[in-house]
């Protein structure tokens, strides 16, 4: 019967199932300050902040680079001379980037890599120390090269092109002893891959999955030995292209159900898609027989035209309400879509997206530690990856706990975590 409704009864049925939120920092607009200013900004901040969740201990394993960061005025073209606008070198990596984040936050991040006994490579380690990574299991080889990535950053069209150069030797799963690795599990909250150094990283889930750790995928792109690390991941954060390559599925939302019914550990996907925001399905445990079924790509539509009838410049979400997705020729499976929109940065502030995403699964990695909502955590991932868009470079815009943008984030989960306990 369902099959024979019209499109617009399933819209109109659909709107019925959402709902939205903001999230308004009230420093949102706030300019540069001097030093002084930034030092007192810090101590008023964090003197009111609850503390850190007591279980943040991070295990990440996969890329720690040295990015070699050129801004230009416009892409050159081909056999082109052209001059920098901005020259800076700056740590990089997908896994050291998004650790970086959690731990400027207030996590414990321990970091499985490798790097060579180089100039780079002792930078490397330098920058993880000084923001607060672990280092003690990151494999150091006396001979090769160390990763990195020339980045070159175009002003005028806000877009950035990597070259990267792999490390050299690879990390292979006799870089990590039993003992190491048995001690960087230890007492951790959660376990983070990002898809680069497979066979050491499937080492590492296997025995995060014996501890009942939970873990986090990036999914960037179809990688060598990613489904491996796919069937025992907890939570997948991924590009707007992997699910369709993924799954073949005709449209994204029916890919992500593709991909929770593929998987079935999976609790929750999350696709990002740049300045349009992210999506996010997550999978609900319970179903009641009078659950409605709906189209997914209908009800995105709905969620869409919801979002755009509220219009507001900081991050937002619009989520459906319990209900049975179907998606055409892949099945059903009873969970909440959500949209999360990303911040509307003003083009004057847009600086440099390197590194955007990574960001957004630092916070991601630290809302899930802080037991927060999926409600709070969209517009809190979406803010950090704005502030990290707002300077040159993968990290010297990640925020600091004390930045007061995330004040009422940060303050909102504390609250969630008192209640929890209650």
């Amino acid at each position: 019967m369902l099959g024979l409704l019209s499109l617009s009864t399933l819209h109109n049925n659909a709107i019925k199932l959402v709902s939205s939120q903001s999230f308004v920092s009230t420093s949102a607009t706030a300019t540069k300050p001097t030093c002084f200013a930034r030092n007192l900004r810090v101590k008023m901040s964090s003197d009111t902040l609850p503390p850190p969740p007591e279980k943040g201990i991070v295990v990440g394993c996969g890329g720690a680079s040295v990015d070699f960061l050129a801004a230009v005025a416009t892409y050159p073209t081909p056999d082109d001379k052209i001059r920098t606008t901005n020259l800076k070198v700056q740590g990089g990596g997908n896994a050291g980037n998004a650790l970086t984040c959690a731990a400027r936050l207030g996590l414990k991040p321990r970091l499985i890599s490798k790097v060579a006994n180089d100039t780079q490579g002792r930078d490397i380690l330098d920058e993880f120390k000084a923001d607060g990574v672990d280092t003690s299991f990151i494999v150091v080889s006396e001979q090769g090269n160390s990763p990195f990535t020339y980045v070159i950053v175009d002003n005028q069209t806000k877009t950035r092109t990597c070259i990267h150069t792999p490390g050299n030797p690879p990390m292979v799963p006799d870089d990590l002893s039993r003992e190491n690795l048995l001690s960087a599990l230890d007492d951790a909250r959660i376990a983070y891959f990002d898809g680069r150094l497979p066979e050491t990283a499937l080492v590492i889930a296997q025995e995060a999955v014996q501890k009942s750790i939970p873990i986090l995928i990036d999914a960037e792109r179809k990688r060598e030995g990613l489904d491996d690390l796919l069937k025992l991941a907890d939570y997948v954060i991924c590009s707007e292209k992997f699910p369709k390559a993924w799954t073949e599925a005709p449209s994204l939302p029916s890919a992500l159900v593709s991909i929770l019914l593929r998987l079935p550990n999976i609790n929750f996907v999350i696709v990002t898609l740049g300045e349009d925001g992210c999506i996010m399905l997550e999978r609900s445990v319970s179903e009641s027989s009078g659950t409605e079924e709906i189209d997914v790509d209908v009800l995105l539509e709905s969620l869409k035209q919801q979002q755009k009838d509220e219009s507001k410049t900081s991050p937002t979400y619009i989520s459906s309400s319990k209900t049975r997705l179907r998606a055409k020729g892949i099945g059903t499976l009873c969970g909440r879509l959500f949209l999360g929109t990303a911040e509307k940065i003003p083009p004057s502030e847009l600086i440099d997206t390197t590194g955007a995403g990574d960001a957004f699964i630092g916070a991601v990695i630290y809302a899930i530690c802080a037991d927060m909502p999926p409600e709070q955590m969209l517009p809190f991932a979406a803010r950090v990856a704005a502030a990290n868009c707002r300077a040159l470079g993968a990290r010297a815009g990640l925020p600091y706990r004390t930045d007061p943008r995330l004040a009422s984030f940060l303050k909102q989960s504390s609250q969630v975590i008192t209640s929890l306990a209650k």
